[in-house]
């Protein structure tokens, strides 16, 4: 049976909500959460790999046999608990006290489902096991998030992490995050176990949250054909209407615009004032990072979201992504056209609208 609910990640900065003379020991305290979380994960996947190849390692004869179980449960186990409890008390045992032992279940959980799923791609030699860096984004269970409420005062979303108070900065918000956040106090949406990532000393919340399908009236037999082509981003057509998302001159132009900006600052650089060194002459640069990714985000977000509201107002229940393998094949060839045209990444935003509105979305 179709599941009835769609699970999204919703990217929100917070920001340490405690007098500045606090801030620091609640900086601490992340990131040693942070090195802790980075080293349990390499512990536990060591573990999982050995447990899993211990019979090569130590060459048993054919009598001997072994499960990968409890001893208490099946006689041939070779566990003294069950195997998702092994891993948790070994880095139990070595982070006790440091680290809230919530994060330390969760990240286990999380790696021992991974673990399962690529496992027999292991075997294969087809991925090599998984090296965890020193960024890694600490788990955050939903049950430490807590006294979530809006703040009038702050104009921001406050609650508890691990009981380090956080309010929300959602800045000039064009998405739908701050009504995400009020349905989420309503109750309206479930939220799940999510993320936490430190970057530049700015904390981001990778909030996983498990909504209702939309409901539209839709009919399956309707179907919409698109087509993602270099004229335009997407071309659409159902019952007989027709549809062009966008066009080459408002988003492949626009950006090489962006490209030619960014070249002509770095060129620049060398001929900046000087003084208070590299960050001083570079100032221009900050100014304009990440603006080609956040135009190409935003850009592709609206065509997707266009297409799925065309394909709702058709009634088309069915969307049909056409010769989209010889479209890549075209894009890998063609370097600049690969460089420029985020074919991948505006099939990966059509894909999850198309769900969340309950259309089936096959891809050709």
């Amino acid at each position: 049976m179709e599941k009835s609910t769609i699970t999204l990640t919703r990217k929100i900065q917070l920001l340490i909500d405690v007098p500045p003379d606090q801030k620091n020991e609640i900086w601490e305290k992340l990131y040693r959460y942070q090195n802790r979380c980075f080293r349990a994960a390499n512990f536990i996947v060591s573990h999982l790999y050995v447990q899993e190849m211990v019979k090569d390692f130590f060459y048993f004869t054919e009598e001997i046999q072994y499960k990968l179980a409890d001893v208490k449960k099946d006689e041939m186990g070779i566990f003294t608990r069950s195997k998702i409890s092994t891993t948790a008390r070994v880095v139990f045992d070595r982070f006790k006290g440091e680290i809230p032992t919530d994060i330390l279940g969760s990240l286990n959980n999380t790696i021992q489902s991974t673990f399962s799923k690529n496992k027999a791609d292991y075997w294969k030699g087809l991925k090599s096991l998984r090296n965890f860096k020193k960024d890694i984004p600490i788990p955050v269970p939903a049950r430490c998030i807590r006294k979530m409420k809006y703040n009038p005062d702050k104009k921001a979303f406050c609650f508890n992490m691990f009981a380090i108070p956080v309010k929300t900065y959602l800045g000039k918000d064009f998405s739908d995050k701050r009504l995400i956040m009020e349905r989420l106090l309503k109750g309206e949406i479930k939220l799940c176990t999510s993320q936490i990532q430190l970057k530049d000393r700015k904390i981001f919340w990778l909030a996983v949250l498990e909504f209702e399908k939309e409901e539209h009236d839709l009919k399956p037999e309707i179907i919409a054909e698109a087509s993602l082509s270099l004229e335009h981003p997407i071309v659409a057509k159902a019952n007989n209407v027709g549809i062009n998302i966008g066009s080459k001159e408002e988003f492949l132009y626009r950006r090489l615009a962006i490209q030619a900006s960014q070249k002509r600052i770095q060129d620049g650089i060398a001929y900046a004032r000087s003084g208070n060194g590299a960050k001083r002459k570079q100032k221009a640069l900050y100014r304009t990072e990440n603006l080609e990714s956040r135009y190409v985000g935003h850009r592709l977000h609206l065509y997707s979201r266009k297409l799925i509201d065309f394909c709702i107002k058709q009634q088309a229940g069915t969307l049909i992504l056409k010769n989209q393998e010889d479209k890549i094949g075209i894009a890998k060839d063609q370097e600049f056209v690969l460089r420029n045209w985020s074919y991948y990444e505006l099939q990966t935003k059509i894909k999850y609208k198309a769900e969340k509105a309950g259309i089936e979305l096959i891809i050709g």
